[in-house]
């Protein structure tokens, strides 16, 4: 063997397997028996007002739903029960003993089952004991709406916990009074499915895990420069632009993710990113292109353009029923308008600048928005470039830098806040604590002002996940997302100093782990890796 190759192995062995044998050797002289600090709430997110007591409660495996109230035993609360029973009984428990816990009592104010922004997600949750009033215990969810009602059973599921030693599932710490509601009405994960085609069934898996956080928006940014994977009936050859025949979503698919999201009340969002970001629209429509050599942004000069436009949000309307339509407007390079001859002799016509007609652009897209009766959201540069042109409806998307929600509402306008440097998901070096603690209506004072910071959202860009990955890049850092917009700040501050925030954020990693959702640990340097040896999963 030569000295290069024994110098070879030595680094080898030094960079990777002495590592690995050396952190063996530590973890099985750490091995413990883990012990949960009982003087936490386990719940995530952490409700708004509640109290509990020292009781422990038994729930019967047959549990029934009773309805009382204007909702006559709504499909979706039923199916809703239905999966959290599968759930919390997953272990299967004695039968025949006695229980204190037998029935849940579900009352709910409206039958109406529209899902809009704004819906009331309050809920109140009684868990009690038997008294000399009544033999068995009682758990009751009351809530003005059905969507209420839903945050109420994910509330109440995660009280239920299986004890292993008498093989029966128990609530702790009875009785509970909680009455909770959101601090927030928009709470979204964007999921980017250009970059990498998702699976029907992953999007399925991603929007049931939102529910178990309360986030109730699912931003679909569907199509983008690498890939167009929608059908759009208008406009068929639109999804030539696919990477391949078998990475598509068909309306029907569509139709199926919007359904499936309402039945956990979450709201899809559908994008269309205009006038940049839509190289793919050219595979199928090459005249969409300033030429075929600068495919990008979109060719503004003709009517064309803006009737493809027109005719995929004619088809989406009949597919997203929520009231924001994402148009995107980011990152727009203006050169193909500059240099294409056609282009700019349509800009020297119209006595337009390219930033000009980045405006242009924009505005009429907001316009066919608007007469599909959709509210138009735009990315901040929008508002950055001609914010006093917009129309007043618009929504601003902050995304690249600090204070833009603040400016926004200060200027009358809706700002959803999504600040790159804390909650892009695919910054994979941003640790859980910057995205726990960061706070979307900083700098804005205003009780006016700030009911026009609807909320915020975790974006999932798609470059570097995919159906492999893209679960584990998700969660937990969204949970702490979820946390920060539903639950209320200074119950948030005052009761969770950073270890404890910690201890019930791994906690409720492993609450999603159980649940089969592949949530990553909490607090390994860089997002989604995988644990370096063996441990508890609460003790990551």
């Amino acid at each position: 063997m030569s000295s290069n190759s024994q110098f070879l192995l030595k680094t080898l062995f030094l960079l990777f397997i002495f590592p690995l044998v050396n952190a063996r050797s530590i973890k099985s002289t750490l091995h413990k028996t883990t012990e949960l600090d009982e003087s936490l709430t386990y719940l995530w997110p952490l409700p708004s007002q509640f109290t509990f007591g020292n009781d422990t409660l038994t729930v019967d495996p047959n549990l029934s739903i009773v309805f009382t109230g204007n909702v006559g035993g709504s499909v979706i609360v039923k199916e809703a029960f239905e999966r959290y029973k599968k759930i919390i009984f997953k272990h299967g428990s004695k039968s025949g003993d006695f229980f204190d816990v037998t029935q849940l009592t579900v009352i709910v104010h409206s039958d109406n089952d529209e899902l809009q922004l704004g819906v009331d997600e309050s809920y109140s949750l009684l868990v009690t004991k038997s008294n000399e009033h009544s033999i068995i215990g009682e758990v009751s969810i009351e809530a003005n709406s059905i969507y209420g009602a839903l945050r109420g059973l994910e509330t109440m599921s995660q009280l239920c916990i299986f004890d292993y030693g008498v093989k029966t599932v128990q609530i702790h710490k009875a009785p509970w009074f909680i009455q909770d509601k959101p601090r927030f009405a928009y709470r979204g994960l964007l999921l980017d499915t250009s970059r990498h085609y998702l699976p029907i069934e992953i999007i399925k898996q991603i929007i049931e895990s939102m529910s178990y956080t309360k986030l109730n928006v699912l931003h679909w940014h569907i199509i983008d420069e690498e890939s167009f994977p929608l059908e759009v009936p208008s406009y068929p050859n639109l999804w030539k632009g696919s990477y391949t025949k078998w990475e598509r979503y068909t309306v029907e698919d569509a139709y199926e993710i919007v359904d499936f999201a309402k039945m956990r009340g979450i709201n899809v969002m559908a994008e269309v990113d205009v006038p940049g970001h839509a190289e793919s629209w050219g595979a199928g429509y090459p005249d969409l292109w300033p030429s075929p050599s600068c495919k990008e942004p979109l060719d503004v000069s003709k009517n064309y353009t803006f009737d493809v436009i027109a005719g995929i949000l004619a088809d989406m309307r009949k597919i997203f029923p929520f009231e924001f339509f994402h148009l995107g407007g980011d990152e727009v390079n203006t050169t193909c308008w500059t240099t294409t001859p056609h282009i700019k002799q349509w800009l020297q016509d119209h006595n337009m600048t390219s930033k000009d007609a980045y405006e242009y652009f924009v505005l009429r897209a907001q316009e066919i928005a608007i007469s599909h009766n959709w509210t138009p959201v735009n990315w901040e540069e929008t508002f950055n470039t001609f914010p006093s042109k917009l129309n007043p409806q618009t929504v601003v998307h902050n995304w690249l830098r600090g204070g833009v929600c603040q400016e926004a509402v200060a200027k009358g306008f809706r700002c959803i806040y999504s600040n790159q440097g804390f909650w892009y998901l695919d910054h994979l070096d941003v640790p859980w604590d910057k995205v726990y603690y960061t706070e979307p209506l900083e700098g804005i004072k205003s009780i006016s002002e700030q009911k026009l910071l609807l909320g915020g959202e975790a974006c999932m860009w798609g470059e570097t996940a995919d159906a492999s990955d893209v679960q584990q890049t998700i969660w937990p850092r969204a949970a702490a997302v979820a946390e920060r917009l539903w639950s209320d700040k200074e119950a948030t501050s005052s009761t969770n100093t950073t270890s404890a925030a910690l201890q019930r954020l791994e906690y409720f990693r492993c609450l999603l782990t159980r649940r089969g959702v592949p949530a990553a640990p909490v607090t390994n340097f860089y997002a989604r890796r995988p644990p370096l040896g063996p441990g508890s999963c609460y003790e990551q």
